[in-house]
């Protein structure tokens, strides 16, 4: 008979729109006292101009993305709270900031999300996940439903580096 074990901890990021950086910088210090200090941080790039203008309205002009990616590791069950928290960190500043975390483990990039598609799995609190990246062969590969800013080649470089820095930690964590 099979043995349930704990999961591994992955790899928390937060990719974040924002149009206003003052709302930006304190919903970033409210990210830091819930999950703790950033080892990486991305270009920033505009969202409105690469990707969608859906959020402008909401944010009050052009949108530009940031991922930030935390030093601590986080329990992977732990993945519609953590939503459920950004969820509530925006709903805190009106709306007028989009925070997505996602979890980086050794083979995928998971999205917690509130939209309810065929192929989301649902966890919790009408929480859902999306498999939007898997890494295989030395590089990250996408499917038919990943969102156009993750297929982009330097949001996946910054992908890597972040999962490079999450095997060192797994390596240390397995045999520590």
């Amino acid at each position: 008979m099979a043995k349930t074990q704990p999961f591994e901890p992955e790899k928390l990021i937060v990719s974040v729109i924002y149009h206003d950086k003052y709302i930006l910088e304190r919903a970033l210090e409210i990210l830091k006292k819930d999950f703790g200090d950033f080892d990486f941080i991305s270009e920033e790039f505009s969202f409105s101009e690469g990707y969608s203008s859906y959020y402008d309205d909401e944010l009050g002009g052009e949108g530009f993305r940031r991922i930030y990616s935390f030093e601590a590791l986080v329990n992977p069950e732990l993945q519609a709270d953590i939503k459920i928290r950004t969820n509530e960190i925006e709903n805190g500043f009106s709306r007028k900031i989009n925070l997505d975390p996602g979890l980086i483990s050794d083979g995928r990039l998971l999205l917690p999300t509130t939209k309810r598609v065929g192929f989301r799995i649902p966890l919790k609190a009408g929480i859902y996940s999306d498999y939007t990246l898997f890494y295989a062969r030395g590089a990250w590969h996408s499917f038919p439903w990943t969102y156009r800013d993750y297929k982009n080649e330097d949001v996946q470089k910054f992908l890597l580096k972040v999962r490079k820095k999450y095997l060192t930690q797994r390596k240390a964590l397995l045999n520590g």
